[in-house]
């Protein structure tokens, strides 16, 4: 049997950079690469799979209140769980992006998703992170390896095929230059040592007697220390806090923006990362649950703004109660840009009928027509996308004001 660990802190091996081949590089860059020969220092992950985990008490108090609202938060929007189970995923999806400093406006990535799009390099890549995030929580019931290949597989297959879905084979470092590890903030574990690392991290994250956001805190850590990919690290290992929230079952039904709250203050975030390295656990436990505080209460916020404007268009709209206008009108809350086809696939209508339904929308001004790439027809929804705006704005507060 395994022995019990007691930390969380990394120890380093002494690894050596190679000379660089002088053909290929400028003469500035081939002094740069060369000054990074030699020795340097690579982290070796603590063993977790048997953790201890001793908190304060006041940190433990938080996870449970924190926990506690998630719960609660979950179960309140069970009654009325369409759309904003999509929405709030989609929330998620462009604040962990936003971390990783990828921003777009409600209305490009609502128009990269739905029209496919790719003149907003930005507003594509947080539509890949919605489908890691959608990944994620299709894969809940499986937390192993392959689930999180899957993430990463995702998230990456359109951007960078080449790595997605796979361990990188290479030796990756934050900060420092683009030439080799030495100077570097953080130098990750050697490749070589990943997928053992992840082996470990899966048998810690599948225990069951653990407080489950103190353990869902520290997998996160655990994860973005082993750094397994080439990119997308810290897109993925938020996403696997989604998936591990819904395998612990501490929701059921929504995601909780928890990248939202993070985003009130990113250095503290990322202390609280190098803290876990250091061997404390308990900031990023904090940092956890004051974001998963903080992602509720914005969460709310969006959803009573989502409710009243639906609320408000059934003044404005001229249709008799069973005409599909009124479900286009639902469909616009969880996609605020759509065309024809959309409309059609989502509500099983025929495409040549769709434009019926579509005209009662306009004439009301619920929707704007508009023409995209292809000179295509489309329409996009001001005031939901607003909203998505203003949770976005509100992200970015330690308050949050109405």
């Amino acid at each position: 049997m395994s022995s019990v660990s007691s930390t969380t802190a990394v120890r380093y091996e002494t690894l050596t950079w190679g000379a660089p081949a002088e053909a290929g590089y400028q003469r500035s860059d081939l002094r740069a690469a060369q000054r990074q020969s030699g020795e340097y220092e690579a982290a070796v992950p603590a063993a977790i799979a048997n953790l201890a985990v001793s908190l304060p008490p006041q940190v433990q108090a938080d996870a449970e209140e924190a926990s506690q609202e998630i719960a609660r938060f979950d179960t309140q929007l069970g009654g009325e769980i369409a759309p904003f189970a999509s929405v709030l995923l989609r929330t998620e999806s462009a604040a962990s992006s936003k971390i990783e400093n990828l921003t777009a406006s409600a209305r490009a990535i609502a128009e990269a998703e739905t029209l496919g799009s790719s003149k907003r390099r930005n507003a594509s890549m947080i539509v890949a992170n919605t489908k890691a995030m959608q990944a994620a929580i299709d894969l809940a019931a499986q937390i192993n390896d392959k689930a999180i290949l899957a993430m990463h597989d995702a998230l990456m297959h359109e951007s960078e095929p080449s790595i997605a879905g796979k361990w990188r084979t290479e030796q990756v470092w934050i900060g420092g230059g683009n030439f080799g590890p030495r100077g570097a903030d953080f130098i990750a574990p050697h490749h070589d040592r990943v997928p053992a690392a992840i082996d470990d991290l899966v048998r810690f994250a599948k225990r069951s007697d653990i407080a489950v956001l103190p353990q869902i805190a520290i997998a996160h850590a655990q994860f973005e220390t082993i750094h397994p990919f080439p990119d997308g690290n810290g897109r993925t290992g938020r996403a696997l806090v989604q998936s591990l929230l819904r395998n612990k079952r501490l929701t059921r039904q929504v995601t909780v923006p928890v990248s939202a709250g993070l985003l009130t203050d990113t250095s503290s975030y990322f202390q609280a990362l190098t803290a876990y390295r250091e061997g404390d656990p308990a900031p990023i436990v904090e940092k956890l649950s004051e974001a998963s505080i903080l992602a509720v209460a914005n969460g709310r916020q969006l959803v009573a703004d989502l409710q009243m404007i639906r609320q408000q268009w059934e003044s404005k709209i001229r249709a008799r109660r069973n005409s599909a206008v009124h479900r286009v009108a639902d469909l616009l809350i969880k996609r605020p840009v759509i065309n024809a086809q959309l409309v059609s696939d989502e509500l099983h209508i025929a495409i040549n009928n769709v434009y019926r339904y579509l005209d009662p929308l306009v004439e009301s001004k619920i929707i704007a027509e508009f023409t995209d790439q292809a000179r295509n027809r489309a329409w996009r929804t001001p005031e939901v996308l607003d909203a998505l705006d203003a949770f976005a704005e509100r992200a970015g507060r330690r308050t949050l004001l109405a």
